[in-house]
């Protein structure tokens, strides 16, 4: 038998003989009527992603067949393989406590099965993140391959789309300014076809930093799912991985620290999503770079918001396709970035952009002497209130409530956020600030979306579109508002956040980059030393399974929340 390290030959079976391993491989793959000839080619694994759940990755048989394609017109050989699906909508508690498990099932699945590359196909919000963490961790030529965005629909001639109008149409319903036969009628044409969301959401913004990272070809985050540019793109993407494989050109060479500067200063432009954040540093920490908030905070005084997308701007993912996409956005990016860092396709950005297609008058991509925002989307905030950092997405929110003071009404979890917002009886005021507590990575939930706090019933009718608020979870991309999150440390493991009660006074300061809880340390010191942990309380539920592993090993949010021992060593 062959010596050969590659294709079939990898990771073989241990059964003490690896003559006979590979003889007993080959016997069973051959039942499905391979020849010799195909087994002797370079391996490319496909990732698929695809499942009844998951209708953001409802053309995934369709990408795969496309990835296929390309895989055998560069010479390999297509090996597609299952792996979990998560679905924002479809994921109970939520879709964050299920990325950690996804990725460990990638990372496992790529070291346990014979490849020379794989092509990762993912798009709903923790899918592409997931992805990427599991094989910056297996170590073996990735490239990343996204479903793409649906298309936008029509409700009273007015274009609509998921989700960023999903979240503006069920407020105007709460404030009662639309029926149920309104909102049932709009709720048909919210989601036009497959794929993710058509703002800059999550999923969105997810395609666009990982192209700014250089881990999938150019021009491939903006392509709707339903369009033949996005078949095309699947296609090169699986010749592409055959190139890497010969090469060698795997997520440790291209995934430098340079590259994921140049993905941050990407989500500061796009309005990205403040989920990104989490999401670039856990895929950072399995290289073993740390992102840095206050880095972050720098690149985004000089970073201006250069795309017109909601929620920070009007238009959706397909007029930025139309628009030229990322190569278009790294056009006027360019004098921000290293451009020596390296892509999948093996040449350096600074060469993939010197060959891009020029420019044309458009409206979507705005230069950066006209942005539509003179700074990053993204602002991070500290004080004592949060230590360790928080964030707000100051492009889409109302600089009237940027700074300002104001009484906070706690909520001490979700729970009691559903039981008490639309109470007629509660004491609230334009001017509070609605404060979530226990919405963390360790507070019962997992970090759910739980940050877009409703205005309560009784203001909404009154004509309350916004107000601040303040909370240790996370927020949908699609989302908008004054909304302060990811608050670090979590109140679940005894944070300052778990130290505010209802009448405390807080400082929110946008420009000075603070957020304060207004009120002595005497008292703060007396508060913190009755304080019980909910985490404590959390764990005893947490028996047994992936729960139990997951409440002993998440991080903060500063640290992407991802598990302990998943993490390299800086």
């Amino acid at each position: 038998m062959s010596d050969k390290k590659n294709g079939l030959h990898k990771g073989l079976t241990s059964y003490g003989d690896s003559g006979f391993s590979l003889f007993l491989r080959k016997a069973f793959i051959k039942g499905a009527g391979y020849t010799d000839d195909a087994l002797d080619r370079r391996i490319v694994g496909i990732v698929d992603t695809g499942s009844a759940y998951n209708p953001c990755h409802g053309n995934s048989a369709q990408l795969i067949e496309a990835v296929k394609r390309g895989v055998m017109l560069a010479g390999g050989l297509p090996m597609e393989f299952p792996v979990i699906s998560i679905h924002e909508s479809f994921a109970s508690p939520t879709s964050m406590f299920l990325r950690n498990l996804m990725s460990m099932d990638v990372e496992e699945m790529i070291r346990a099965q014979p490849m020379d590359a794989v092509v990762l196909i993912g798009g709903c919000d923790k899918t592409v993140p997931a992805l990427l963490m599991g094989a910056a961790s297996a170590g073996l030529p990735a490239i990343t391959l996204v479903t793409g965005a649906m298309l936008t629909g029509s409700h009273d001639g007015v274009r609509v789309g998921a989700c960023t109008d999903c979240r503006r149409y069920w407020g105007r319903f709460r404030a009662q300014e639309i029926d149920e036969g309104e909102i049932a009628r709009v709720n048909n044409q919210l989601v036009a076809s497959v794929g993710t969301c058509s703002v800059m959401g999550t999923a969105s913004t997810m395609a666009c930093v990982v192209e700014g990272l250089g881990m999938m070809l150019p021009g491939g985050a903006s392509p709707p799912a339903v369009t033949a540019d996005r078949i095309r793109i699947a296609e090169r993407s699986g010749a592409t991985a055959v190139a890497m494989a010969d090469s060698q050109l795997t997520p440790q060479r291209i995934m430098s620290a340079d590259a994921f500067e140049n993905a941050l200063r990407v989500l500061l432009a796009i309005g990205g999503s403040t989920n990104g954040i989490i999401h670039l540093t856990a895929i950072a920490g399995r290289l073993g770079i740390k992102l840095d908030l206050d880095r972050l905070d720098a690149l985004g005084r000089d970073t201006p918001v250069l795309l017109d997308l909601k929620p920070s701007g009007l238009h959706y993912m397909e007029d930025f396709h139309k628009a030229g996409g990322m190569p278009a956005l790294l056009r006027e990016l360019r004098p921000l970035l290293h451009l020596d860092v390296l892509t999948v396709t093996g040449r350096t950005l600074g060469e993939e952009l010197d060959g891009a297609v020029v420019g044309f008058a458009q409206d979507v991509i705005r230069t950066r002497a006209n942005p539509i925002y003179p700074q990053g989307g993204i602002a991070v905030l500290r004080g004592n209130l949060a230590p360790n950092g928080a964030l707000i997405k100051q492009s889409a929110a109302d600089p009237k409530l940027f700074e300002r003071e104001g009484r906070a009404v706690v909520f001490e979890s979700l729970d009691d956020l559903a039981a008490r917002i639309d109470a007629p009886d509660l004491d609230v005021t334009p001017d509070d600030f609605l404060v979530l507590q226990n919405g963390g990575p360790k507070g019962g939930y997992a970090m759910p979306e739980a940050g877009y706090l409703p205005i309560p019933t009784k203001l909404s009718r009154a004509g309350v579109k916004d107000m601040v608020r303040i909370s240790d979870a996370r927020m949908s991309g699609t989302a908008f508002g004054a909304i302060v999150l990811h608050v670090s440390p979590e109140s679940a493991v005894g944070g300052p956040l778990a130290l505010v009660k209802n009448g405390d006074r807080i400082r929110l300061s946008v420009s000075g980059r603070k957020l304060e809880l207004l009120v002595d340390e005497a008292e703060l010191a007396r508060r913190r030393s009755a304080l019980r942990p909910r985490e404590a309380d959390l764990k005893l539920r947490a028996e047994r399974g992936y729960a139990k592993l997951y409440m002993r090993s998440v991080l903060q949010a500063e640290d992407g929340c991802d598990f302990d021992f998943l993490r390299k060593a800086s």
